[in-house]
């Protein structure tokens, strides 16, 4: 079985700051609602902050979940309303099928793998010092960059991002064949962060991540593929918050599982 929840999150109680500023809190806070979680299941989990005053915290376990702790120590106890909504996932992988297409959301943590970084960070000046180290994980800082790695990774992931619906140009404004750009796709960028935190070794180098928040609409090109990213992630960074790719319905097709 596979379950997604969303739970709701008070940001004005003590807790929820500390798991609001600090992935690495986050992460222990959702692994203790996991009961005897084995080692090799793959949890995902999104916090989407849209609304500063309501964020939701976005949960994907193979087990059953127990997040009473966290409404307990962040959430609204004592409120109307859910809580924390848990619900099977089945009924979405039922719908997974070539040319099926769905609104998306995605958190990310776009890098490249380079030998050469242009300007290396102290960390990574020593530890390049330390071994021979081969290649660095470098995030992407630019939007531009940003959305590259995304879409220029679509079709291993098994669905690609239509052409945006826009307007042909006027008479006498379209370009020349030879000028001609790309056709812009139906995904932007609505966040991007930069995130410093350190785990609980004091002695340890600090975690940076740049993260990027994609909307828009998908298309299913391989359904083994997609179901795979679906279930296991996109991209590094899964333990803090990166790698949950979620769908919602477009206008006018059957209801389905929430964003």
């Amino acid at each position: 079985m596979t379950y997604l929840s969303r739970i709701r999150i008070n940001p004005l109680r003590e807790k929820s700051r500390l798991f609001l500023a600090s992935p690495h809190a986050m992460h222990g806070a959702v692994m203790y609602g996991i009961p005897d979680a084995p080692n090799d299941q793959r949890i995902l989990w999104r916090l989407d902050a849209d609304d500063p005053h309501r964020p939701m915290l976005f949960v994907l376990t193979t087990t059953r979940p127990d997040w009473s702790h966290l409404v307990e120590q962040a959430g609204w106890p004592g409120a109307d309303g859910e809580h924390a909504a848990i619900r099977d996932y089945a009924p979405l992988l039922a719908q997974i099928a070539v040319g099926r297409e769905f609104a998306f959301r995605l958190t990310a943590n776009p890098v490249q793998n380079t030998s050469n970084p242009l300007k290396p960070s102290p960390t990574q000046i020593e530890r390049a010092a330390e071994a021979k180290r081969r290649s660095f994980r470098i995030g992407h800082r630019t939007a531009d960059q940003q959305l590259t790695w995304f879409l220029s990774r679509t079709e291993r992931w098994g669905f690609d991002v239509p052409p945006a619906r826009t307007d042909p140009p006027a008479p006498g404004l379209q370009p020349s064949s030879d000028e001609q750009p790309p056709p812009p796709r139906e995904v932007r960028i609505t966040a991007r962060e930069r995130r410093s935190f350190r785990k609980k070794n004091a002695g340890s180098h600090p975690v940076v991540l740049h993260t990027a928040t994609f909307q828009g609409r998908l298309r299913i090109t391989d359904t083994a593929a997609f179901t795979e990213r679906l279930l296991g992630g996109i991209g590094p960074a899964k333990s803090y918050g990166c790698g949950l790719l979620t769908l919602a319905p477009l206008p006018g097709s059957p209801p389905h599982q929430d964003r």
